[in-house]
């Protein structure tokens, strides 16, 4: 933080009171997101950055979406009502009003010192530029100090008119100036910091006489100057900080200098982003060195990435911790742990709950709500899992289903270390799956598995022969199956005639002697590997 001189910042007030008709929206203007903040949100973090003994929000249209706003980011912070919109300077006056009064009823002076101010709809203000503006107050001893910038158009900004010794005599709003001041590029951002005392005196003197009919903040600086004070400016060093945000297209402009912004410091820092342009970072998201985010990805929130972590393409991640090592693409994360080396993706959705330990993975379509995996298990394909804790080097096969709703409740499933779950297994919780224990492809489990049971919960298998022929005649099936039994019978009489012991076997034999393929001598053999080898599909 700069050092604002000797005198302290006594107050810090945003103006969010206007009725942002532009916008077009129910919601206030200075509540539209970008980045992971409302734009009041943005100003109320420049503004902490000098520290101010008191933070006020004069509000007006949306009083209360805009307190309750205030009360969940700055619990500190002190709403004041507007309730006509009589101008800027009537805006500072009601809020300096209440400063004092809330200053009397502690028995407390009234509020002294360097009282800085800025409009709610400037969300790309740096607390930097907030800080050099204090300092430069309190440093010089002048009345006040004005953020001024130097833009390419200057349509709509107050201008900043100085006299031929380049002191600072005034403040011309765009529908009062003349074509010469219109002229003038250099501009009033409308964040200023004034002495405590001298701008309770200069507020007073405020008359509507402009064409808009109101009490001009700006006209502050006038008053003082005429009393003989002196003025200051500090010139920002990006003058994209002081616009404004009137309307959708210029909160999208705002969104995107914001966002280059975000990305550029992060990738100063020693995070590598692919794509920039298709990055979008939330302020408050923590990049640690030599994390690497691919293109078209999401991170919002509070997100947090750990060096060496790998995420995207295609993500969204939200207030979502992913651990060193860990690999996340093509997925939607809402409040989950992904731990070191873990593995999630593609098309995967982890929602709030879960967490990934060291080594687990959530592999393709597969979607997890409060659920804990173990270290090194995995879930591999199209399953869901929901209110479950899952041990160990465990493998659940694909298109498991946690069944945890009954319709009224959810209930817990608790699976061991080194399980093995069959595909396509349905587990009604609640239910224990002891360690070591196997499920049978195919099993509606409703009873708890002992460590080292094999559970098979389905129904015998019967086979209706010749059902298609009769049922469905004149089909392609019918007609398969015809050729099929056919094929039967003539492998029946190979069989026969060749003493082979079975018609399975003359079958092969036929077919591979059709194909000049070498014939084995026995079949049987695990071709797919043993359990612990598998991706999850075999039981």
């Amino acid at each position: 933080m700069t050092d604002p001189g000797e005198q302290r910042v006594a107050a810090a007030i945003v103006l969010a009171a206007g009725v942002g008709s532009r916008m077009k929206s129910t919601t206030p203007k200075v509540l539209h997101e970008l980045c992971g903040r409302t734009m009041l949100g943005h100003v109320i973090g420049a503004l902490r950055g000098v520290e101010p003994a008191q933070l006020v929000v004069v509000t007006g249209q949306g009083r209360e979406q805009v307190e309750s706003q205030l009360g969940e980011i700055d619990p500190l912070g002190v709403a004041v009502f507007q309730p006509v919109q009589n101008g800027t300077g009537h805006a500072v006056r009601i809020a300096l009003t209440a400063l004092d009064d809330m200053a009397a009823a502690h028995g407390a002076p009234q509020v002294d010192g360097i009282v800085v101010i800025a409009p709610g709809d400037t969300p790309l203000l740096s607390a930097a530029s907030v800080n050099a503006l204090a300092a430069r107050l309190g440093a010089s001893g002048a009345a006040a100090a004005l953020l001024i910038a130097r833009v390419p158009d200057p349509t709509g900004y107050g201008r900043i008119i100085r006299d031929e010794r380049g002191r600072v005599t005034k403040i011309v709003e765009q529908a009062d100036a003349t074509e010469a001041e219109r002229a003038v590029t250099e501009v009033n951002s409308s964040v200023y910091a004034f002495d405590a005392g001298k701008l309770r005196t200069a507020l007073t003197n405020l008359t509507t006489d402009n064409a808009q009919g109101e009490e001009y903040l700006p006209d502050v600086v006038r008053i003082l100057v005429s009393s003989g004070d002196a003025i200051e400016a500090v010139l920002v060093d990006d003058w994209h900080e002081i616009a404004g945000v009137n309307d959708r297209v210029q909160l999208a402009q705002a969104r995107a200098l914001l966002r280059d912004r975000i990305v550029t410091r992060h990738m100063r820092d020693g995070v590598t982003l692919i794509d920039p342009a298709t990055t979008w970072v939330d302020v408050d998201v923590v990049l640690e060195p030599d994390c690497v985010v691919l293109p078209n990805t999401m991170l919002l929130g509070h997100t947090q990435i750990a060096t060496g972590a790998r995420v995207g393409p295609n993500c969204e991640l939200r207030n979502t911790v992913v651990g060193a090592g860990a690999v996340v693409r093509d997925a939607t994360c809402d409040g989950a742990q992904i731990g070191p080396q873990a593995s999630v993706g593609p098309y995967t959705y982890l929602r709030p709950g879960t967490r990934l330990r060291r080594g687990a993975k959530a592999g393709g379509f597969v979607e997890m709500k409060n659920a804990d995996v173990g270290e090194d298990s995995k879930v591999p394909h199209l399953s869901y899992v929901g209110d479950a804790t899952i041990g160990e080097r465990t493998n659940i096969g694909a298109a498991t289903v946690f069944v945890n709703y009954d319709g009224v409740n959810k209930h817990n499933s608790v699976i061991g270390d080194d399980v093995r779950v069959g595909s396509d297994t349905m587990l009604v919780a609640p239910i224990t799956v002891g360690d070591g224990a196997y499920t049978a492809a195919g099993s509606v489990i409703v009873e708890d598995v002992p460590p080292g049971a094999l559970a098979v919960g389905r129904a015998h298998q019967r086979n209706v022969e010749g059902w298609v022929e009769k049922r469905r005649p004149g089909s392609s099936s019918a007609r398969a199956a015809a050729r099929a039994t056919s094929s039967a019978a003539e492998a029946a009489g190979a069989a026969s005639a060749a003493g082979v012991a079975s018609v399975a076997d003359a079958a092969g034999v036929a077919s591979a002697a059709a194909s000049g393929a070498d014939v084995p001598a026995a079949t049987g053999s695990d071709q797919n590997g043993s359990p612990d080898d598998s991706e999850g599909d075999a039981s």
